[in-house]
């Protein structure tokens, strides 16, 4: 009986062994089961935390690269000398042809908007198509307006919902690009609106790895969001998206990895370590390109003017290798290309030159995209002039893209950092030579020196004092008579605009591109044309020749201007020729031959004038129904030299008379000259030998003592 019963203890005791060794590996396990799922929870919260985080800052940089990408466009297009000039006119046709029917399949905009300083819609257009914004922009709209007046130098971007949806839209001040800002209340407003359409979301989930990717006006429940400011800073909309449950695919990846507790803690933190790294590798990836986003041009690949000037800062601040130059490059022609062959070989044209800069670019320049069709490109001081001859010469060689020969030039002003340690500095520096390269006869490098500065504060103020002078009648016509070549009776005159300036007398090369620039030209047209009629008109029969700027053609107001003006004076429109130069043929052709045919449908004639100075030729004056041709004054001067120039004066008088285009010859100095051009079958002669530039009193003085025909029969065989 003891036996057994220490028997009995025994197996207890065993038993109890067993038992408490297996209650301790339960223990044991379940303490490790426990900490596993504690960790593995852990681990699955955190992932997909960071994963939620990343999504959201990527959503971020999308929602900033949309509007960064409008305000880059918006300040190409608004900061434009010819956007400016056309808007402030209310060229209504322009802005049409510049914005609103690029909207039409343009990848930047949608919808094109122009507000009059006024407050009038200028041109408003939706993919190619008139619409009224008030109506489709539900809120916003004005406001948006308002703030882009308010803050002329920065764009104002902004989402809204329109009838089509929710869009990015922006408004930025038209302003010129290379003149002081006038006062905020003058400026009229450029809106450009990208509607935001199911394939511009799905590209913008695919850039950005956001996975049904969605917009509404609240954001969705157990998803992640973004807002979309509103003008007011008020979300109009969200985009959200769900999380990617990243826990649930590492757990799927590591579940037949489970062999115990410690590989299974193995495989799950280095499962952990490649997803953290392959988040920060994505975040690094999305941080650098929108760095990169920010910092460059996306049509040429070149840095963008934020990236040039931060370029900039960093050379001047360090000084690393000295003195810097900064070369300021615009290509001449480009803005006649974009009109004659759309912005898609416009586009292209920008590409090509940008690789042209790079080819010529010295190792280690920086080469940049500032807008439209400037560049700049960072060299050493010692390499500038050869660089500035470098982009000169390659730009001399066409484009030849889709069999079509495209022609434009560069011109190039540049300046050296000696002393200069702000980036705006610099550029103003460079943009003064380059305005003087330009002014000068573009295709040209131009260094800057104090003296341009001078030059540009002398030029303003005689802009101020040639608006003056406009006002107070300072500007004045003098006439230079017309004579026929056969008979030297006066056939008429043509109209020369003087300015005697408290700064003394202006010659007419100076003042007249100023006019042009300044926006005056239209008014001082306007003025020499009605103070000549007013001093001709009694002079019975006497016709009237007036030169018109290319500039004023370019204004869809000029000829309802003119006509108005004929009526108002009650001057015969056949007694009146416009004298224009060859520019009306590159500068908007279309709307000078608008211009043309509708004067000459009421008798006003249209006469070309400095012929043989360009590449104007005999065809051309059919094309745009010249009524007379007029030979210039170098031409007429070859003639003195003993070469075939005169053959060649001779066979053009020929055939336009076979046209049956009757030809003047002006800047006539010599009676050899006269006879010459009369027997070549001028008609009408020009010149300092028959007449000089007089005024008024004096041309009819004349007609009395030297020329009775003005009131006898010569004026009546006068037409």
């Amino acid at each position: 009986m003891s036996k057994l019963i220490r028997l009995a203890q025994g197996d207890w005791g065993s038993s109890r062994m067993v038992w408490l060794t297996a209650l301790i590996f339960a223990a044991i396990a379940a303490v490790l089961a426990v900490l596993i799922a504690s960790v593995v929870t852990t681990m699955e919260r955190s992932a997909n935390t960071n994963d939620d985080s990343r999504a959201l800052r990527t959503g971020s940089a999308a929602v900033a690269s949309l509007q960064k990408r409008m305000s880059a466009t918006l300040r190409d297009n608004a900061i434009w000398d010819d956007a400016y000039a056309n808007t402030s006119n209310h060229d209504a046709s322009w802005a049409v042809e510049n914005w609103g029917k690029t909207s039409a399949e343009y990848e930047l905009y949608d919808v094109a908007a122009v507000v009059a300083a006024d407050g009038s819609t200028l041109m408003a257009y939706r993919k190619g198509v008139p619409f009224e914004p008030e109506v489709y922009f539900r809120t916003g709209f004005a406001e948006l307006v308002s703030q882009a007046r308010l803050r002329p130098l920065d764009p104002v971007v902004a989402f809204a919902e329109t009838t089509d949806g929710f869009a990015v839209f922006g408004a930025s001040a038209i302003q010129p690009y290379s003149k002081e800002i006038a006062a905020p209340d003058k400026f009229s407003v450029l809106l450009f609106a990208k509607i935001i359409t199911p394939e511009a979301l799905e590209e913008i989930a695919t850039l950005h790895d956001l996975n049904r990717l969605v917009i509404d006006r609240a954001a969705r429940k157990d998803q992640i969001a973004v807002s979309l400011p509103g003008h007011n800073g008020i979300p109009v909309a969200f985009l959200s998206w769900p999380g990617r449950n990243v826990a649930a695919i590492i757990h799927e990846s590591v579940r037949f990895h489970l062999v115990g507790a410690a590989i299974i803690l193995v495989v799950f933190l280095l499962a952990i370590l490649v997803v953290g790294d392959i988040v920060s590798r994505k975040l690094t990836r999305a941080a650098e390109k929108a760095r990169y986003e920010a910092t460059h041009d996306s049509l040429s690949g070149l840095l963008n003017r934020q990236g040039l000037v931060s370029r900039m800062n960093s050379l001047l601040t360090e000084e690393i290798g000295g003195a810097i130059t900064l070369l300021l490059i615009d290509l001449d022609g480009f803005k006649e290309v974009n009109d004659a062959w759309g912005h898609g070989i416009g586009d292209i044209v920008i590409q090509r030159s940008a690789e042209l800069l790079e080819k010529n670019a010295p190792e280690g320049s920086i080469v940049a995209r500032l807008g439209g069709d400037e560049f700049a490109v960072i060299c050493s001081k010692e390499r500038a002039n050869t660089v500035a001859e470098a982009i000169s010469a390659s730009f001399c060689k066409p484009f030849d893209i889709d069999n079509r020969i495209i022609e434009i030039g560069a011109s190039i002003g540049y300046a050296v950092s000696n002393n200069v340690c702000d980036p705006n500095e610099l550029l103003r520096r460079s943009d003064v030579a380059l305005y003087r390269a330009k002014e000068t006869g573009r295709g040209r490098a131009v260094e800057y020196t104090t003296e341009l500065d001078a030059d540009r504060m002398r030029l303003g103020t005689m802009e101020k004092q040639l608006r003056l002078s406009l006002a107070q009648g300072e500007v004045f016509p003098v006439y230079q008579p017309l004579f026929d070549a056969q008979s030297r009776e006066i056939r008429g005159v043509e109209a020369l605009a003087r300015w005697n300036s408290p700064m003394g007398r202006i010659s007419p090369e100076v003042f007249i591109p100023l006019a042009e620039r300044a926006g005056l030209i239209d008014n001082l047209g306007f003025h020499i044309l009605a103070t000549a009629i007013d001093q001709i008109k009694l002079m019975h029969q006497v016709s009237l020749s007036v030169n018109v700027s290319p500039v004023q053609l370019k204004n869809p107001n000029f000829a309802p201007g003119v006509i108005s003006l004929l009526k108002q004076k009650a001057f015969e429109p056949e007694r009146l020729t416009l004298e224009v130069t060859e520019g009306v043929l590159i500068s908007n052709p279309d709307q000078a031959r608008r211009a043309i045919n509708a004067l000459k449908s009421i008798g006003v004639k249209f006469a070309l004038d400095d012929f043989g100075c360009g590449y104007a030729s005999i065809g051309t004056l059919r094309q745009f129904g010249f009524d007379r041709l007029k030979i210039d004054r170098s031409l007429v001067k070859a003639l003195d030299n003993e070469d075939q120039n005169g053959e060649v004066l001779k066979a053009t008088v020929y055939l336009a008379n076979a046209l049956k285009i009757p030809v003047t010859a002006e800047g006539i100095e010599t009676e050899r000259q006269a006879r010459t051009l009369a027997a070549f079958g001028c008609d009408k002669l020009q010149g300092y030998l028959l007449g000089k530039p007089m005024s008024a009193e004096e041309l009819a003085s004349q007609a009395i003592t030297d020329n009775p025909p003005l009131d006898s029969h010569r004026l009546a065989n006068a037409g």
